[in-house]
């Protein structure tokens, strides 16, 4: 069953770039949290949606968020693309793809006919209030779409 707002956001505990667990916990009582699941690194829509992140930081910021990007590829590939893209959030690893299947932001199968890759993140983007609940789901069927950036903002303002 898909995840909707109003649901209790499922926990997680992941690596980031510098192999330093980061939990959804760690931010409950303290921040929202905007979780932004990708499907790959080095692809042009993925770049341009955490560029376009990074860009508005400040903007997160001021409105008691903390962004946390993953994507089911390795850390070691997406620490080279954060640092070359100067990623100015954490990046997590789902390598494992447990996270994205629980959050229903999984393809059983990416570009099929061209690649068919099995197992990726969907571009998905959550906000997760204070209290660990959904406030915003938006899970994009068609990878070559961005989140709504405008939606995400009004609902972390809604919760300032």
């Amino acid at each position: 069953m898909p995840l909707k707002v109003g649901d209790a956001a499922p926990n997680f505990t992941l690596r980031n770039t510098n192999q330093e667990s980061v939990s959804l916990a760690d931010f409950k009582g303290k921040k929202n949290v905007v979780i932004l699941f990708f499907p790959a690194v080095g692809t042009t829509v993925c770049e341009k949606e955490l560029c376009s992140t990074r860009d508005s930081i400040k903007d997160y910021a001021s409105l008691d968020a903390q962004v946390l990007a993953i994507s089911v590829d390795s850390p070691f590939s997406q620490k080279l693309w954060a640092d070359k893209l100067k990623i100015n959030f954490p990046v997590l690893t789902d390598f494992n793809k447990e996270v994205s299947p629980a959050y229903g932001a999984f393809y059983d199968l990416w570009l099929p006919g061209k690649w068919d890759l099995k197992g990726v993140s969907k571009r998905s983007a959550f906000v997760v209030d204070k209290k660990g609940i959904l406030q915003y789901v938006e899970v994009l069927e068609v990878a070559g779409e961005e989140p709504n950036y405008n939606s995400i903002q009004e609902t972390l303002k809604k919760l300032s």
